[in-house]
Order: structure tokens, then C-alpha cells, then sequence
């Protein structure tokens, strides 16, 4: 009875080159690999055809699928390989991890304990070796090598780093660490030759003499259990890497996977992979390039003493040469190459992802057939059916997986709904990356919302997930979100981020009858914020110049028709604060003018009064671009006032005629691009009333020709005796 542990890195590409030339030359009875115990049959699914890594075993609860874990493997991880090994080797493989039930079972626990401080074994390791970078280190190790060299000094060293372990650690891993030996005790009284792949980490715990069962199973008794499955799912390259928050992540496994398959040149072959990626770009690279990469990638291995150029080089290289140091074109390489975006596929016959099952399911019991040929429909948001349509549709939109794509709709009705509908084979792939968040539709919308809203770095996102909420019907995020809104904006000293949160909290206050959502909460917060920019906007306006004044006025326009949909008092406190700020002569022309025409559309001003106002604004004295900004921010958005009222009409028709040539000439370019925005129809109007108005003007003042006939004569006469004594 033997016993080999090879204690391996996760997800290392040397670490699998190692595992199998320690499989070819132990030939084991049997291979146990760190993994969920109860996931053992689907090791005889890894060999078949249509299993193309990177794919991860999936566990969840019979009972409530948003409780989930994974165990993902790259076709470069040690485990898949020797998962491979047995599969063609026909050797039994056992997992000897944890029960993926007794895992979900403890999820709590698990996040409990995720306050404990561990030492980090590799970086350990690496500054005892002098090493700053611990990948780089474990590059050097064991990485680079291409025998099955090396593991019992890995145990070793792991086991003088656990000594450094406080004795009170982490009850969980002890308990993973006595179920591995378990599995390992059964294995070697049915086997004379076992190997052990497991991380390095637990490598001394599970090498040479035991210690007593009885501790262990003492240990494992009364552990939580709860109903679970297991399946396989694809998987991706990003999924793998280390940003994307899995535990054992990597940064680069779009590199792992090259260097485990190109042994020969890895150099030489991935720069020209970098070469062909930027050329697909439009970014000129030559051979030459891919050429002196390598020589420069070599020459910083050599002088830092590394038997091959690592990732670090390689990078170094490609970012010097290939790239010319454009951090932009080298990013573009960590994205398609470094990490990259491999997708893995399981065989068809293998049971489905919870996540995929519930879209399922749920286009079954809404009659939405999913249908690979593009087609309208049009939702009636007050049928049942309907509803859920939408609701499914927009839950779907904030995983990402965009089925349907929304459609403008004729009328101003909220309860209809325009999509085009068109179900492409890649949402497949999207279905999985969104199982992270939840196994069912609505908890993985609820996940993703809440999320968002979290991480948010402006207010206009966390309200942006509001409206997604009520648009996909998820009740049960709308609360949490209004809190973290309100939380947010408590901090968020930028007025208008503020207003920049407001529009979005408007459109789910004007649909939210139609929905059926409640839409109290909502509107207090909506409340709560357009007071707080009341208190604070007279101070914001200070100072402003052009170009910040017409950002302020997209803000302004855009809590103007937010108040338009909250009650009476609510628009009346917003209608005094403008009326206020229109007085003021310290603002920015545009500003000032908008602040008036919101006035008038608001009742606050007559237009006898407007006129007054801008007969001011555009009186002898002020540039002609401070005028030209007032009209232009008076004008913004609407030019049919002028259409139905020919006073202010009349103001500007005199002001425009009482330019000089040099002011008519600096005030064009802008006067013309406040007319622009105007619809056809309404210049058109503008133009007939200025024409009107002048012909009015022209019967008014009608020259009556006998009676100036002497007037004429006069004057031809003073004219006449001018030119002759000339």
C-alpha cells in the first residue's frame, strides 16, 4: 500500500505537466482529487467529445437554487488533467473535499469565517526565496518544470509555513482536511496504489502517517447537510481569473492555457498571437516587432536570472514593442489574450443549468417561444400575461442576456410595450456567466441590482437599477435600493449628481400604476432628493461659465419635468426657487433665460412680464453673446411660445434688427443654433408670424405719396445746390 500526495497550485499549468508525469510514472489504482465528495460520478463525463474545458462542477440546492457553489477547472488545472489521466487510464477517481451539501449547508458559517487572516503560503514562501512577486516564484518552482520533480519539497515547505499558522484557525478547513484523510484511509484499504491531488496547502495534512480516525470523525460528526445536485456547466477564461472574485483565481489564464499547450516556443507563438490581435485592430505591427519581443523578452529573463522568460517578461515586451508603450493597445492584449474569453461546452445529454431551466420553464408558461428569427410584439401592460412578459424580458436585460430589444411605441400611453424579440445561441453562454448571481431569474436580478447599486460611483446608476427593479417587477429589491440611494446621497456633496438621479426616479414614478408597484417609498426619496437641490442649487450657479453652465442646464431641464410628476406643493417649492434664481444678475445668460421661460411654463411668470425681463436682458450695454445665451437659454427645448405670443416675438425681431453688423455677425452661429433644435413645423410658424407682424407694421405706417410729394422736393433741391457748389 502506497501513497503519493502531489500538492499542486490550482489552476498551474506546470503543476499539470507535473501531475501527469507523476501519474505516467506511479500508475495509480486509483486518483483522488480535491473536489466536492458527492460530485464523483460526473468524473466519467471529463472524456467525452463534447467536454471542452474550462467547465466547473455546480452544486445547489434542490429547494431553493439561488444557494450555489462552484468548482471551476481550465484545461491547463492540474485536477482536470488528472481527471483526464484516469478517464483514459480507466482508473476510478474519487473526490475528497467536503460534500458540495455539507459546503451549501454552511454558507453561513463560510461567510463568518471570511474574517479570518490567513498567511499567504506562496507569498510566504516567495519572500523567504527573496522573491516580491510569489507567481513569480511559483513560476520558478514548479511552473517552469516539466518533470514530476519537486512535490516533496513543495510539502515540506508548506509544512514549515503552517507552523507559522496561529492555533486558532479557521474550523472549516480543519474539517475539509479530515474529511480529505477520510477519503484517503477508505481508498487505501480498497487500493494498493493511491495518488492525492490536492493543493499545496493541505499537502502536509494529508502526507505521510495519519493521525487517529477517531479524531477526524469526531471531527465530521453532526456536520450540516442539505438536498443537493451537481452538475457540469461551461465555464470561461475571465470566470477563471482572479478579478473576477473567485477564490482561487488567477490573473492570467488566457496565458496559462498557451503555456500549457506551446512547450516548445510559448515565447515566440504568443507574441505572434499579440502581433495577430492588434493587426485585427488596425494596429501596425511588423515581424520585426514580434521579432525583437522575443529578443527583449529573453534578454530580461537572462538578466534576471530566470532559466525562461515568465509572464512578466513576455508582457514587458509586448507592451515596449509590440504596443509602443500604449498602455491602450497593451490593455487590448490583457483582455483578448492574458485573461481572454475561452468557452468552455458540456455534452447536451448532461442535465441543464438551474438558471437555464428557469428561463425555460418560464417562456413555456408565457407562451414566449424562443425563436432564432427576429419578431415584434407589442405588450398590453394591463393583460396579466403581458405583464409577466415584461417582466421577464427586463429581468432578462439586467443579466445581460438581451432577448428582447425595446422598441418605440406610438401614443403617449404607458401601458404599452414595443420589443423585438430574437433568441441568439450565444445567450447560452450569457445564461452561465449570469448563474453566478442566482439560479433562478428574478433572484439573479435582484443579486446583479443590488450589486450595481453597491458598487455604484454616481447616483444616476443607483437610480437607474431602481427603474430597472420596478420595469422588471422585482419587488423585493426596490426597498434595499431606496435605502442605498438614500445612504448615498446622505455623502454625495455633487449637486448634480443629485439632479442627475432624479429623471430616472421620475420615469418609475409615471409607470408605476400601470405596473401595480407601490410607489410611496419612491416618491418620499424623490421628494427628499429635489429639496436638497432646492437648498443647494442657488449656490451651484455661482460663477459658472459657458460650458459648464449648459451641463447645469441639461440638469435643470431635467428636474423641471421630474417635478412636473410629483404633487402640487412638491412642484410649487421648485417654482419658487427658479422664480428666485431668475432675479439674480450674477448667473450665466442661458441660465437666467431658462430660469424665466420655466417661470412662464409654470405660471410664476406672465409673458407680459417675460417680455419685460428679456427687453432687459437685451438692452444696450450687455455683450451680444451674454444676449444671444439668454435667448438661447430661453429657447431651449421649445420654440412654439413664440408662436402663439408676438410680444416676445416682436422683442427679439427688434433686437436682432438692431444689431450692428460686427454683433449680427458674432450672434449668428449661436441665434442659428437655437433655431435648429426647433422642429420645421415651428420655424415655419416663427417665419409667417415675422412676416405677419411686418406687414402689420408696413399698412401701419403706409407712405401717403401727395402729401410727401413737396417734402421730396425740397429735399431733391437741397440735394441739388450741394452737389453744385461741389
Amino acid at each position: 500500500m502506497t501513497t503519493h500526495v502531489l500538492g499542486i497550485r490550482h489552476h498551474g499549468p506546470g503543476s499539470a505537466r507535473a501531475v501527469v508525469s507523476e501519474l505516467d510514472r506511479i500508475q495509480p489504482d486509483i486518483v483522488v482529487i480535491e473536489g466536492p465528495a458527492d460530485a464523483d460520478r460526473l468524473a466519467t463525463d471529463v472524456d467525452h467529445i463534447d467536454m471542452v474545458p474550462p467547465v466547473a462542477i455546480m452544486a445547489y440546492a434542490v429547494d431553493d437554487p439561488a444557494v450555489s457553489a462552484f468548482w471551476p477547472f481550465g484545461g491547463f488545472s492540474p485536477e482536470w488533467q488528472a481527471l483526464l489521466w484516469a478517464a483514459h487510464h480507466r482508473v476510478p477517481v474519487r473526490f475528497c473535499d467536503l460534500p458540495a451539501a455539507t459546503v451549501l449547508a454552511q454558507r453561513d458559517q463560510r461567510h463568518e469565517n471570511a474574517s479570518f487572516v490567513r498567511v499567504d503560503p506562496i507569498g510566504a514562501l516567495a519572500e523567504a526565496a527573496g522573491y516580491d512577486d510569489p507567481e513569480r516564484w511559483w513560476d520558478d518552482v514548479v511552473e517552469s518544470r516539466t518533470d514530476g520533480t519537486g512535490f516533496d519539497a513543495i510539502t515540506e515547505a508548506m509544512r514549515t509555513v503552517r507552523e507559522l499558522e496561529p492555533a486558532e484557525d479557521d474550523p472549516i478547513e480543519h474539517q475539509r482536511e479530515a474529511h480529505m484523510r477520510q477519503v484517503i484511509r477508505k481508498a487505501t484499504r480498497e487500493f494498493a496504489t493511491v495518488v492525492v491531488v490536492c493543493g499545496a496547502w493541505h499537502a502536509p495534512a494529508l502526507a505521510g502517517k495519519l493521525p487517529a480516525a477517531s479524531a477526524d470523525s469526531a471531527l465530521l460528526r453532526g456536520l450540516p447537510k442539505i438536498k443537493c445536485a451537481t452538475v457540469w456547466v461551461p465555464w470561461t477564461h475571465s470566470r477563471l481569473a482572479a478579478a473576477s472574485g473567485y477564490g482561487a483565481g488567477i490573473r492570467s489564464p488566457g496565458w496559462y492555457q498557451h503555456a500549457y499547450l506551446e512547450r516548445d516556443r510559448p515565447v515566440e507563438t504568443w507574441l505572434t498571437l499579440a502581433a495577430r490581435a492588434l493587426r485585427e485592430h488596425d494596429v501596425f505591427v511588423s515581424s520585426a516587432h514580434v521579432i525583437e519581443g522575443v529578443r527583449l523578452a529573453n534578454a530580461l529573463a537572462a538578466m534576471r536570472g530566470r532559466a525562461h522568460p515568465g509572464l512578466s517578461e513576455v508582457n514587458e515586451a509586448t507592451e515596449a514593442v509590440l504596443c509602443e508603450g500604449s498602455d491602450t493597445r497593451f490593455g487590448l492584449i490583457v483582455r483578448e489574450l492574458v485573461i481572454g474569453e475561452r468557452l468552455g461546452s458540456i455534452p447536451e445529454h448532461l442535465p441543464m443549468v438551474p438558471l437555464l431551466a428557469d428561463i425555460t420553464k418560464q417562456q413555456k408558461s408565457l407562451r414566449l417561444k424562443p425563436d432564432p428569427t427576429a419578431k415584434q410584439v407589442i405588450l398590453d401592460l394591463r393583460k396579466p400575461n403581458d405583464l409577466a412578459k415584461s417582466h421577464l424580458l427586463h429581468r432578462l436585460a439586467v443579466l445581460g442576456i438581451p432577448w428582447g430589444e425595446p422598441e418605440m411605441t406610438s401614443g403617449q400611453g404607458t401601458f404599452k410595450e414595443a420589443w423585438t424579440l430574437q433568441w441568439l445561441p450565444e445567450f447560452a453562454v450569457k445564461v452561465v456567466v449570469s448563474s453566478v448571481w442566482g439560479n433562478t431569474v428574478y433572484r439573479a436580478c435582484k443579486a446583479k441590482l443590488a450589486d450595481a447599486a453597491e458598487n455604484a460611483t454616481h447616483l444616476g446608476e443607483v437610480t437607474a437599477a431602481i427603474e430597472a427593479a420596478l420595469l422588471g417587477g422585482v419587488d423585493e429589491a426596490v426597498a434595499p435600493l431606496l435605502t442605498i440611494l438614500e445612504n448615498k446621497a446622505a455623502v454625495d456633496r455633487d449637486l448634480t449628481e443629485l439632479m442627475a438621479a432624479l429623471p430616472a426616479l421620475a420615469r418609475s414614478l409615471r409607470y408605476g400604476d400601470v405596473r401595480r408597484t407601490d410607489a410611496g417609498a419612491l416618491g418620499e426619496v424623490t421628494t427628499s432628493l429635489l429639496r436638497r437641490v432646492n437648498v443647494g442649487l442657488p449656490a451651484t450657479l455661482t460663477g459658472l461659465g459657458p460650458d459648464a453652465a449648459a451641463e447645469m442646464l441639461v440638469h435643470v431641464n431635467a428636474v423641471t419635468e421630474t417635478v412636473d410628476l410629483l404633487d402640487a406643493e412638491v412642484r410649487g417649492e421648485w417654482l419658487t426657487t427658479i422664480a428666485r434664481l431668475a432675479d439674480r444678475d450674477d448667473l450665466h445668460g442661458s441660465l437666467v433665460g431658462r430660469f424665466v421661460r420655466i417661470g412662464v411654463d409654470g405660471a410664476v411668470f406672465t409673458t407680459t412680464e417675460a417680455a419685460r425681463r428679456m427687453r432687459r436682458a437685451l438692452s444696450i450695454g450687455a455683450p451680444a453673446d451674454e444676449k444671444s445665451a439668454w435667448i438661447e437659454g430661453f429657447l431651449s427645448g421649445s420654440g412654439l411660445l413664440l408662436v402663439h405670443d408676438t410680444e416676445l416675438l416682436s422683442v427679439i425681431d427688434e433686437w436682432l434688427i438692431g444689431l450692428t453688423a460686427a454683433e449680427f455677425t458674432d450672434v449668428l452661429p449661436l441665434v442659428r443654433r437655437t433655431f435648429s433644435t426647433f422642429d420645421a413645423g415651428i420655424k415655419r410658424n416663427i417665419g409667417h408670424a415675422v412676416a405677419t407682424a411686418g406687414a402689420a407694421v408696413h399698412a401701419e405706417f403706409a407712405i401717403d405719396a401727395d402729401r410727401a410729394r413737396p417734402a421730396v422736393i425740397a429735399a431733391a433741391a437741397i440735394f441739388a445746390r450741394g452737389i453744385a457748389h461741389a
